[in-house]
């Protein structure tokens, strides 16, 4: 599969890299994994970093291809437990005049984001792996108390220089879905930045080579876009990529096979409604705007999920 060199500019790599809605309640769920509908300010946990007594209820993750199929729940199982809220970050840096009042929900400025993962660990929230969130939807293993994955898409570098520092002032582990055509370009991260994420507990993900739309793979687009991509992060990392994000957060049933016979083990969406035959390939997240207080991050938390 070729592409032209607009392509190489990455079209992927604009601010609507993932799909203009930013927070739907998707499906009505009541999670008891949410927190209640309280103002954060008035929190009592002080946001400091989360001691080992705090997650003593979570069970240890195992690797998600050590677990029998014959012991994972089926999909309405799956569907029937609450959802743990997942929040996807695009780019982290303060907005300019060129910013579009559209691109703004996906650029949230260093103060504001800085403020959110305050809340988060205000409020008591406890990020976890994407392997524990796998045991979890497939055994119902035990999560920490208030639990929350937190994701990044494209490779920026502000998830490096300004994301990274401030989550680990809490304890919080991520994961970054990286876009490898991008890796090295000025204002995106390195190879050496992404194995270091990946050495420090954080996970990566694949998101393609350069972010075209699944729905529309044909023949060896799956090689170009998803084998050789996730190849180069496992010999970036040293480690198995077994976690896939739609670009766009746009999918279709016939990705799901394509995805499961390169290793991948589930796939995570936007805000839609999750397939009710396969939701391990449709796990739902919600944009983090830029425009959103804490306050408002919180209550998009408890509604949503």
């Amino acid at each position: 599969m070729k592409f032209s060199s607009a392509s190489l500019l990455l079209a992927g790599l604009v601010l609507a890299a993932c799909d203009t809605k930013v927070a739907t309640t998707g499906e009505t769920a009541t999670s008891s994994a949410t927190v209640e509908a309280v103002d954060p300010a008035a929190a009592e946990t002080s946001g400091t970093r989360a001691t080992s007594d705090d997650e003593a209820n979570a069970a240890p993750a195992p690797d998600p291809r050590t677990i029998p199929a014959a012991k994972a729940s089926d999909a309405a199982a799956i569907l029937a437990r609450p959802q743990v809220p997942i929040l996807c970050y695009h780019q982290v840096r303060d907005w300019t005049g060129r910013d579009s009042k559209g691109a703004k929900d996906y650029i949230v400025p260093v103060a504001q984001f800085k403020a959110q993962i305050k809340m988060l660990a205000d409020s008591g929230y406890h990020t976890i792996s994407p392997d524990q969130l796998y045991a979890y939807m497939t055994t119902g293993a035990k999560l920490p108390s208030k639990p929350i994955m937190l994701t990044f898409d494209d490779t920026d570098l502000d998830q490096y220089t300004v994301a990274r520092p401030t989550l680990d002032q809490y304890g919080f582990k991520a994961m970054y879905f990286v876009m490898t055509v991008s890796l090295g370009r000025p204002r995106y991260m390195t190879k050496a930045m992404v194995k270091q994420l990946s050495d420090e507990g954080n996970v990566i993900g694949s998101h393609t080579w350069d972010h075209h739309n699944v729905k529309k793979y044909q023949g060896e687009d799956w090689v170009t876009q998803i084998e050789k991509p996730t190849k180069t992060l496992e010999e970036i990392t040293g480690k198995k990529i077994t976690y896939f994000a739609y670009p766009f957060g746009l999918w279709n049933p016939q990705a799901f096979p394509e995805l499961k016979k390169r290793g991948f083990v589930a796939a995570f969406s936007l805000a839609e409604k999750r397939d009710q035959t396969d939701p391990l390939f449709t796990i739902r997240r919600i944009i983090a705007s830029g425009y959103w207080t804490p306050r408002t991050l919180h209550n998009s938390i408890v509604q949503s999920f």
